[in-house]
């Protein structure tokens, strides 16, 4: 079982440590490709329009002005980077040595700078959406989409995918469908279902905590996940196609 995770827009500097050193990441393949993003980054980032360019406010300037530099911002693992809902709702630091092990080798970050990353792999905070253009690269789910299905195509092979991106993030790479389960949310309220953005970041979380921490050997198939996710929710599972991933639906009370 592999657990799919977008980045949190938001991230938690490191304080300290050495920088990035791109040949320790994971997925090597994807080295030329996070070099020519990095650098495409640190030009626009030192543009006086910067902050339209990468459309953010100027409330995240700070930011920004870090993208100049992370060839040599301290770097620290991606399960302490990330941060917000989903990230807390996952809670990594109150897992067990033995989970926080799982976690490593199951949580796959598909990332606007990295192109897919694993929890491990030390990274430097950031600024950067996949749904930006950069000059030179293009919109970045373009950009990376054949690359991250190369570079993924026998990592990937036999494992449930569970997919937990949002849909900006899942653009960028459409795992094989007949393996892949896309995780939505909903309140129901007198009958009526309703999405709920907020609740279902932090809901995927609680269900990657839970794939994570629950006894017993982890979901091999959609029928499987569904009788895990089942657990905790009520949850229903949507058959997929060929062409198309199968369904959790999780549904919250109103």
């Amino acid at each position: 079982m592999l657990i799919l995770l977008p980045p949190s827009e938001g991230k938690t500097p490191a304080s300290r440590g050495d920088a990035v050193d791109p040949s320790s990441l994971s997925f090597p393949a994807l080295n030329d490709g996070r070099a020519q993003v990095l650098e495409a980054l640190g030009t626009v980032s030192a543009h006086e329009d910067a902050l339209s360019l990468l459309g953010v406010g100027a409330s995240l300037s700070a930011d920004v002005e870090r993208n100049t530099r992370l060839h040599a911002e301290p770097a620290a693992p991606a399960h302490q980077v990330y941060s917000g809902v989903l990230y807390d709702a996952l809670g990594y630091s109150s897992l067990t040595p033995a989970q926080r092990k799982k976690a490593d080798a199951s949580v796959l970050v598909v990332s606007a700078l990295w192109g897919a990353i694993r929890f491990g792999d030390r990274v430097p905070a950031y600024r950067l959406s996949m749904g930006t253009a950069l000059p030179g690269i293009g919109r970045l789910a373009s950009y990376w989409k054949p690359q991250i299905t190369a570079a993924l195509a026998g990592e990937t092979d036999g494992e449930l995918l569970v997919d937990c991106r949002s849909s900006t993030y899942a653009a960028a790479w459409a795992p094989p469908p007949e393996r892949t389960v896309a995780v939505n949310v909903f309140a129901e309220v007198n009958g009526v279902r309703k999405v709920v953005s907020h609740f279902a970041k932090h809901t995927r979380g609680e269900l990657a905590r839970h794939l994570l921490t629950r006894r017993g050997r982890a979901p091999q198939t959609p029928a499987q996940l569904q009788k895990a996710a089942a657990e905790k929710w009520p949850a229903e599972l949507v058959p997929g196609t060929a062409r198309k991933p199968h369904t959790l639906n999780l549904l919250l009370p109103g």
